[in-house]
């Protein structure tokens, strides 16, 4: 497996002299950097989930009679995880990763037992909506770590480690977090969720190191004698010919900019909105206690582990073939085709899902719908993933561009889809939701894989 230059690590010695002994270190700290900034996106969309199936039980003990406000105790925390990786990606674009994946860790940790703590609905949302801001840089940061240590041809490998984190974590939450609540109250699903936060600062702070090679050059020329040549030799990285807050202000708007005049990146962000949830239906339909209806959740993770060990092989064998037919250079584009691939999975996935609740079949039949969705979603996941990081410059803002329009969806779904289901039924509500991944998430992505190269041949801000 090949990794990114060794030129960020390079000590004051010739790049001859040092490549031997420094890629034999490389190689061993790539994959493990990359477990621990996937350990800091597992706790995240763990945090999310977790408290889904115990819903009914938080509205008993904070007297929440509405059904909307509900629904937004869960979803708020995705409204600020929308907004969080607008500061947390360029910051890391500024500062380096590594500070701040500890900082928003360490705050992710006391917001959430501010939620465990609250003593009404309002003091709750308000510690859920803080938990989701902080708590969104892993997933703004990751695919910018990945892209900082892995070749082009070996980062299928590193993405698919990393987004073990993210995607498991919201089929593991459920399982956890409804016999948690069932048992000794929703409140220790957040104890839960602390508790992970320590053992990851535990496992990160003493040993995580920076990756971004800007950054880690500077802070190079800066321990040399000449602290004034330093500075000019990273303008990017430097402030020196502007005020501090106007730097950081055109580093804070990339994400937008990316999102806004980059047509590729705003594409496959809408692309990220037919997975972004699907309903709950088995404590009202199969009258599932608290407890086991989390058990429901599995079908979706396996769905995800089977997709990560099939996806990284497609992906990266479709890649290494394109690359091998063009001369050996790769391009963005050579990723598209796994996501062709992974997008009819989708649609299946949903209609199975919605028809089978809808004449209340043996719930191992929905239960097969979640796990064909699940694969799907993750086979289209990574390729998206990693056409971002391959295309742009600045990874970090390009999937953090990505992530708040899947967040955002995220966000206003359960507080509209509980009436949709209720006036479409579950068979019509995710025949809806399948014609639109079949009408936005197969056409776009043949477009772009031929049509991809000329549209990032328009942006300044690609690779």
């Amino acid at each position: 497996m090949s990794y990114r230059p060794l030129v960020p690590f390079l000590p004051a010695c010739s790049a001859g002299q040092c490549l031997p002994l420094l890629q034999e270190q490389f190689v061993l700290r790539a994959p493990i950097l990359t477990c621990q900034v996937a350990l800091y996106s597992f706790v995240t969309p763990l945090a999310s989930s977790i408290m889904a199936p115990g819903l009914p039980d938080l509205a008993i003990k904070y007297g929440i009679t509405n059904p909307t406000v509900t629904a937004l105790t869960l979803s708020i925390f995705l409204l600020s995880f929308a907004i969080g990786p607008l500061f947390a990606a360029p910051l890391s674009e500024i500062y380096g990763r590594v500070w701040v994946l500890h900082l928003s860790n360490l705050l992710f940790l006391g917001f959430n037992l501010g939620c465990a703590f609250s003593p009404n609905t309002t003091s709750f949302l308000v510690f859920r909506f803080l938990a989701g801001f902080v708590g969104s840089a892993p997933i703004a940061c990751g695919g910018g770590v990945v892209s900082d240590l892995f070749s082009e041809r070996d980062r299928a490998a590193g993405m698919a480690l990393y987004n073990v984190g993210p995607l498991i974590g919201p089929a593991i939450g459920p399982v956890m977090g409804g016999f948690m609540a069932e048992a000794v109250g929703v409140q220790y699903d957040f104890y839960i969720v602390a508790a992970i936060c320590g053992i990851a600062a535990v496992l990160g702070i003493p040993f995580m190191r920076e990756s971004y090679a800007p950054v880690i050059r500077l802070r190079r020329e800066k321990m040399t004698t000449n602290l004034e040549k330093a500075p000019a030799r990273h303008p990017a990285l430097t402030a020196h010919q502007m005020g501090k807050w106007a730097y950081l202000w055109i580093n804070l708007k990339r994400p937008i900019i990316l999102l806004t005049r980059s047509f590729i990146c705003f594409i496959l962000s809408i692309y990220y909105l037919m997975f972004a949830t699907f309903p709950s239906l088995f404590s009202e339909v199969y009258h599932f206690s608290t407890g086991i209806s989390g058990l429901t959740y599995i079908g979706l993770g396996f769905g995800f582990i089977s997709a990560t060990i099939f996806g990284v092989k497609l992906s990266g064998k479709i890649y290494i073939y394109l690359s091998t037919q063009n001369g050996g250079k790769g391009k963005p584009e050579m990723r598209v085709p796994a996501l062709i691939f992974g997008s009819f999975f989708v649609p299946v996935g949903i209609l199975w899902y919605g028809w089978s609740a809808q004449a209340k079949a043996h719930f191992m039949m929905p239960i097969i719908g979640t796990t064909i969705f699940g694969f799907g979603l993750m086979t289209t996941f990574l390729p998206i993933q990693l056409y971002l990081v391959d295309t742009f410059t600045y990874a970090a803002s390009a999937t953090a561009a990505a992530s708040t329009i899947r967040s955002l969806l995220g966000f206003a779904f359960p507080l509209f889809g509980q009436q949709m289901f209720a006036a479409l039924g579950y068979g019509g509500g995710n025949s809806l939701l399948a014609g639109l991944a079949i009408v936005i998430g197969i056409p776009f992505p043949i477009w772009i894989y031929y049509a991809g190269e000329r549209l990032r041949a328009r942006s300044s801000l690609t690779r």
